[in-house]
């Protein structure tokens, strides 16, 4: 019994040996090595044929001087572009001469709990170190160092160390899903990545103005599923919505009459099915106009009209 189901054994970790190796060649070689007035190493990859460059926030901040190596060896000089502290964000532009390697983003509301995922990054210096491990959960939260609480983090079981910061989490196919920007000590195999549809969202913004200008309306939640029962019931489209865990006192949202554990639906005229929908929503522009908000309140549907107001930067949300 046993030695007839070897060769099985062996054919699924060749399987899964060619799946790492081909994320690793559809992405490693645009993966770069940062470092920041030599007092910082990190990692970031290209997003662009023309030098862009994601990494975190936290890698860069303040720093007067920067390198990005690939590689093949080649190093430029990166110069910021510009940088969210929210969302430990930033983006780079090297100077490197030519078309430059570039990763694709890949789509993070896409990804199932077990899916196989690979990181690269430089930890501890050691440039291009490859791990793997598998989508551990989805929709978790984590506070950055701005103070802000971000929603909608991976979480896997691949290993980050110091100087992964910044490197990119990939699916199979070689799809970035997830910039990697945190590790839980002393746990093991607890490792926190930005999802990557969170990530277009900052960098577009980062592109346009150097900075990311939001509005708000104080609720912090989380991405659920919206139970069946009450979709047929409301006879509603979405499968998802936003749970509301808390509301600020004195914020857009409980002005507007929203309480902790309402899931909302819509704002505007656009439907939320998670927390990255309102983050696209909370631009600068909604700043004082009036939203109307659809949300679920135990069994029954409600329709509330918020104003957000824009976000000081102290990190409320």
């Amino acid at each position: 019994m046993g030695a007839a189901s070897l060769p099985d054994d062996r054919d699924l970790l060749d399987s899964y040996s060619r799946a790492v190796i081909h994320a690793v060649e559809r992405a490693g070689p645009a993966v770069v090595k940062i470092d920041a007035d030599a007092r910082a190493t990190g990692s970031g990859f290209l997003f662009a044929p023309d030098g862009l460059i994601v990494t975190n926030s936290h890698v860069v901040t303040r720093a007067r001087a920067m390198t990005a190596a690939l590689p093949d060896g080649s190093t430029g000089r990166a110069d910021l572009v510009g940088e969210d502290p929210d969302t430990d964000l930033a983006v780079l532009r090297v100077n490197i001469g030519g078309t430059l390697p570039w990763a694709r983003f890949g789509d993070s509301s896409a990804l199932k709990p077990g899916q196989v995922v690979v990181a690269i990054g430089n930890p501890y210096g050691f440039q291009h170190s490859v791990t793997s491990g598998v989508v551990s959960a989805l929709g978790r939260s984590m506070r950055t160092r701005s103070g802000r609480l971000m929603e909608d983090i991976v979480q896997t079981d691949a290993a980050l160390n110091p100087g992964n910061s910044g490197g990119p989490l990939v699916t199979t196919n070689g799809s970035v899903v997830g910039v990697n920007t945190a590790v839980i000590l002393p746990a093991q195999g607890l490792s926190l990545a930005i999802a990557s549809n969170t990530v277009q969202f900052v960098v577009s913004a980062l592109l346009r103005e150097g900075r990311v200008r939001r509005s708000y309306i104080g609720v912090t939640g989380q991405s659920v599923p919206l139970p069946r029962r009450l979709a047929r019931v409301h006879q509603l489209a979405a499968s998802s919505g936003v749970l509301a865990a808390a509301v600020e006192k004195g914020s857009p949202a409980e002005k507007a009459g929203l309480r902790a554990g309402d899931m909302i639906l819509s704002l505007g005229d656009r439907r939320v099915g998670g927390v990255d929908d309102l983050l696209r929503i909370l631009t600068a522009d909604r700043i004082g106009s009036s939203m109307p908000m659809t949300v679920l309140r135990g069994t029954g549907r409600r329709q509330l009209i918020v104003v957000p107001a824009e976000r000081r930067s102290t990190g409320n949300r």
